[in-house]
């Protein structure tokens, strides 16, 4: 088995010219990873509700003002999620701490935002709150998470972590997940009981490192999981980037050559969002005048990676290029596989299993487990 310690350190694939949902910049960081040890939608809306296996935490206080600011900035923050990840998703944090219990010993939910959350979990037996958000993120809603944190470590029942993941950007996700559910794999086997995984809306980050490690530790089929998942939690994980992940950790990373394309002489500018940069950010194509097309020549970690183009400010899909199938919105993104030149080299074949099975065998499951025993804690 090839060690993820390698996975950072591999004949150009041609896409032809294109003709996009538009993805708008979000808030939010790019950092590294990080674990923090403490104890040392109406349409197919994803608004998630205190119902039974939920629960709301939050005692609106203050005047009438505060709450319309915490209502608009839970607008923005559901139309950003909605328009980078490409399903209609509704997170309202102004109704308190939510969550949904996905098996006895594991619960995906929202963030905690005040210490009392602390209490509400300790009450239902959680021995591990796993927190994946990253700074920009509390301090978006004015969660103090310091302040949860200290009153966490008060005690000795209950371990609160953190281990952050980008929001709204799968390749991120896809890096960060092999040492996230390391740093998990620990805390569960250290702690046992209930753990407690959250991002912020408990929508994207937190059920997909659930479903890494459900895939990965307790022996699912990644599609039994997802089914499970969702049949316990309205959320929209990107179970492409846990595929990606589970061969990164079994093959290693290698990059290959892509070349982007694009034929109009009679737009001014030509950029690509999604790839590996998330959709917050744009890469500008060079354009070639002898031959007329816009060009972007870029390695990509193998795997498969969506993305769209903005031709002079519109989003667009090039109709000659792959192209996603519709999801239940309706959204539609180009999308391109980096694998192997060789297709029945190990890594290829790997990979092209894993995104039509979705299984392990039990030597890889193995294989994978012993790898997160061993990964440096603090990478």
């Amino acid at each position: 088995m090839n060690c993820l310690h390698n996975l950072s350190r591999s004949p150009a694939l041609l896409l032809q010219s294109p003709t996009c949902h538009q993805r708008k910049p979000f808030f939010g960081p790019i950092n590294t990873l990080r674990v923090v040890n403490t104890t040392d939608l109406s349409r197919r809306s994803m608004a998630i509700k205190a119902t039974s296996g939920s629960t709301s935490s939050a005692e609106i206080s203050g005047n009438a003002s505060g709450a319309d600011v915490e209502e608009v900035k839970s607008d923005t923050y559901s139309h950003n999620m909605t328009e980078a990840m490409g399903a209609v998703l509704t997170y309202r944090h102004e109704l308190g701490m939510n969550y949904n219990f996905i098996r006895p010993d594991l619960i995906v939910g929202s963030c905690l935002q005040t210490p009392h959350d602390v209490d509400k979990l300790r009450a239902i037996g959680v021995k591990t709150i796993f927190c994946l958000q990253q700074n920009p993120d509390l301090e978006y809603f004015g969660v103090d998470i310091g302040a949860i944190q200290e009153y966490a470590s008060t005690f000795d029942d209950i371990e609160h972590l953190r281990a952050e993941i980008r929001d709204f950007d799968a390749h991120d996700l896809r890096l960060r997940l092999p040492a996230v559910v390391s740093e998990l794999y620990h805390a569960v086997n250290r702690n046992g009981g209930v753990t407690y995984i959250h991002c912020t809306a408990g929508m994207g980050r937190a059920p997909a490192t659930a479903l890494a490690y459900m895939f990965w530790v307790q022996g699912y089929k990644l599609d039994e999981a997802v089914k499970l998942l969702l049949s316990k939690r309205p959320c929209f994980p990107k179970v492409d980037a846990i595929k990606s992940a589970t061969a990164d950790i079994l093959t290693g990373l290698k990059k290959k050559p892509v070349t982007l394309t694009w034929k109009d002489n009679n737009c001014s500018t030509v950029e690509v969002s999604g790839l590996d940069i998330g959709w917050g950010q744009r890469i500008p194509l060079n354009f070639d005048e002898e031959q007329g097309l816009w060009t972007l020549k870029k390695e990509l970690f193998e795997g498969r990676y969506e993305y769209k183009y903005i031709i002079d400010g519109e989003w667009t899909t090039n109709q000659h290029e792959q192209i996603t199938t519709p999801n239940k919105d309706g959204h539609v993104n180009n999308y391109v596989q980096v694998f192997d030149d060789d297709s029945n080299s190990a890594s290829a074949s790997l990979r092209t299993r894993l995104f039509e099975d979705s299984d392990l065998t039990t030597e890889e499951r193995e294989n994978i487990k012993k790898f997160l025993k061993t990964f440096p804690a603090d990478e």
